[in-house]
């Protein structure tokens, strides 16, 4: 069986992908559509697409088998709704959504349809995450009952750039976008290997002083002023969780946007900047290798030419040696990967779910797992730290 695509945005992220779902051997053709139809063009003739369409609405009503959603973020819930509920199934980039709302409207609506939904969190492959989860497997952490996820990206490296590309002439009102409705990275890493979900938040945000327009509560779409957060989770498993979500940070995102650390009462697993270390109470290991990722394209590569310098990195990362890349089609593993080698894997697991009618990974009550506790921390810290319950959507029902 194969099944065609549609690519809906055509903006920096999507043409990585696009190439991905064009060269897989289970996907028969690709189109795209954006709102900006010169970019849905280029998009089509830099690929090889098999061409676009005028609108999203037209591509529902397409004989499209699925659609690859990758428009603004505060965008994907309603989008996925009408996609779901148009017959076609889903791929959607990070977050899920940006409501309680919204999130368990499209729970609904692939229990109701019965269609494939997955969202695409980099953070499942990253190779710590995956490193995690074979040491987890394998009982090597004993109980786990605290872990820490960081996503910290400076807004000056890059941020600034893709918001101006994608949010047009009022970007400013687009750029200040909370950090915990962007929580899916550092969650979706801790939470990819540690099986639980979070029950009860208390979270803080720190009020930006930049004074440059962004992160304005005068100016922000979203009533935001937060440009850093933090938040604390109870988690069902027994233990917790702490997340740091940082857009203003003296950090060097091009090197380990994401990292993640977890204690069990066995072991520990904890990734540094340049370094990851697996301890005992018999000693130390230098894990690094097995974690470290290698460029899949060189960053001055003129496909990238559109894109910040400043993130070219995460887009060509490839393979960490923790990666078993022999469940990847052999004609996807010569093209170019990125976000820590996650690329390749999650358009496989979608692929393979719809040809196979089974649930991917980050299946609808996953994702929700991975987005909705973010949501309610934002609640949190807007309440100054008040501590508030997470509800949970449950396991899968389909």
């Amino acid at each position: 069986m194969t099944f065609s695509v549609g690519m809906v945005g055509a903006g920096q992220f999507a043409g990585q992908f696009a190439t991905l779902f064009n060269h897989h051997p289970d996907v028969s053709a690709v189109y795209v559509t954006d709102t900006i139809a010169e970019r849905a063009t280029e998009l089509a003739t830099s690929a090889g697409l098999a061409g676009t369409m005028d609108s999203f609405e037209e591509m529902l009503a397409s004989p499209v088998d699925a659609v690859a959603i990758f428009t603004q973020r505060w965008t994907h819930g309603p989008l996925v709704v009408k996609a779901l509920r148009a017959g076609k199934h889903v791929y959607s980039a990070v977050p899920m959504a940006i409501s309680v709302e919204e999130i368990a409207a499209i729970i609904d609506a692939v229990r109701e349809t019965g269609l494939t939904y997955m969202m695409g969190e980099t953070s499942y492959y990253n190779p710590a995450t995956v490193f995690a989860r074979e040491k987890l497997a394998a009982g090597a952490f004993g109980r786990l009952f605290y872990a820490e996820g960081d996503y910290v990206h400076d807004m000056d490296l890059g941020f600034y750039d893709a918001y101006r590309y994608s949010g047009g002439e009022n970007w400013k009102s687009t750029a200040s976008y909370p950090p915990l409705l962007y929580p899916t990275h550092s969650i979706g890493g801790v939470l990819g290997a540690w099986p639980t979900h979070a029950t009860a938040v208390s979270a803080i945000g720190v009020v930006d002083d930049r004074g440059d327009g962004v992160f304005d509560r005068s100016v922000s779409q979203f009533d935001n002023d937060f440009s850093n957060s933090t938040a604390l989770f109870e988690l069902a498993a027994g233990g917790s969780m702490r997340i740091n979500e940082f857009r203003r940070v003296g950090f060097p995102s091009h090197r380990r946007e994401s990292r993640f650390r977890w204690f069990g009462t066995d072991g520990t697993f904890e990734q540094m900047t340049t370094a990851s270390f697996w301890q005992t109470r018999d000693g130390v290991d230098d894990v690094s290798e097995q974690i470290d990722t290698h460029p899949s394209l060189d960053a001055d590569d003129p496909s990238l030419a559109h894109v910040s310098p400043a993130l070219r990195d995460a887009f060509v990362s490839g393979y960490a040696p923790i990666h078993d890349r022999t469940r990847i089609p052999a004609e996807l593993q010569g093209l170019h990967n990125g976000h820590e080698g996650s690329h390749h894997f999650l358009v496989d697991d979608f692929v393979r779910a719809v040809t196979t009618g089974s649930l991917p990974p980050v299946n609808a009550w996953t994702a929700a797992r991975f987005t909705l506790p973010g949501v309610i921390a934002h609640e949190s810290a807007r309440r100054g730290g008040e501590r508030l319950s997470i509800p949970d959507m449950g396991e899968p029902t389909v």
